[in-house]
């Protein structure tokens, strides 16, 4: 390695950073799973029910994340409202996936006209700010889970549908996909065989990397008041409930939904780099440089 490169190379620092990345990440994203999963069967939450004698009662062993302005427990309805974000978080991630990779997959196997025609209705949807649309496609429906889902489903399947379009577009001028046509493949066949499996890797790539997005925007939107109902656990919810409070001095009905919020998106991104960088060598060795 040329001498310029090695001095813009801290020692230890790169190998170190990526080598603490994935087991940290690993065991943050464990944790939340088993979290969301075990507690809510475990401690059941009336999620209407007040209890104004513990009204803003700060951290201590009863209740680890102190309480909020009406008495309720805020470690718990952190957990739950963490379980309504993930659950927004991946099935609208699937959703804007499985999209995505038909309208891309079509339009690079297509080509000419059609593969200009989808792509320029993209970008018309791409002209649009992601918010503004699901703030209008949540208005039409009542406030809960499922128009969430399907407002951030519906508005995040553009960058997934050019990512898979340009992986078809370069699978298609590969040997195998030649070879295969000169065989007498029908188009069908070489779509299913070759090309789909191409962009497969690409695709849940997407869809990982789309999960903390798909967070972020359910939680933008019940901040807003458009997501899910009040009385709901979300941490959306949680945060704007508690702005009053914030005010008032009382930090943490506000600070621990925001942590619940920041750090598991923060590590399921990490490990989305890591697997980026494991189906891409090229990139990483050049992040190494």
């Amino acid at each position: 390695m040329p001498a310029a490169l090695r001095r813009r190379t801290p020692r230890g620092t790169p190998a170190t950073g990526r080598s603490l990345r994935l087991p940290l990440s690993s065991c943050v994203v464990a944790a939340v799973v088993l979290a969301v999963v075990l507690v809510p069967l475990l401690v059941p939450l009336d999620e209407q029910a007040v209890d104004m004698t513990n009204k803003l009662h700060a951290p201590s062993l009863a209740h680890p994340f102190g309480t909020d302005d009406v008495g309720r427990d805020v470690l718990l309805r952190c957990v739950y409202g963490l379980r309504v974000s993930l659950l927004v978080g991946v099935v609208a991630a699937l959703t804007a996936t499985v999209i995505g990779t038909a309208v891309g997959a079509a339009a690079g196997a297509a080509g000419g006209r059609t593969d200009r025609m989808v792509m320029r209705v993209v970008d018309v949807f791409s002209s649009v700010p992601h918010l503004l649309l699901g703030i209008f496609i949540v208005a039409m429906f009542r406030p809960g889970v499922w128009p969430v889902v399907i407002s951030v489903g519906l508005t995040h399947w553009l960058s997934t549908a050019r990512i898979v379009r340009a992986e078809v577009l370069s699978l298609r001028s590969r040997d195998f996909v030649d070879a295969a046509v000169s065989g007498g493949a029908s188009r069908w066949r070489v779509g299913v065989r070759h090309l789909l499996p191409g962009v497969l890797p690409q695709a849940g790539l997407a869809a990982v990397l789309m999960v903390p997005h798909a967070i972020w925007h359910e939680s933008a939107l019940s901040f807003l008041g458009l997501g899910l109902p009040t009385h709901r656990a979300s941490l959306g919810n949680m945060i704007q409930d508690a702005r009053g409070t914030l005010l008032a001095g009382d930090w943490w009905p506000t600070l621990f939904p925001g942590l619940f919020l920041i750090v598991p998106t923060l590590a399921i991104a990490s490990l989305a780099g890591v697997w980026r960088e494991r189906i891409n060598p090229r990139r990483r060795s050049e992040l190494m440089l």
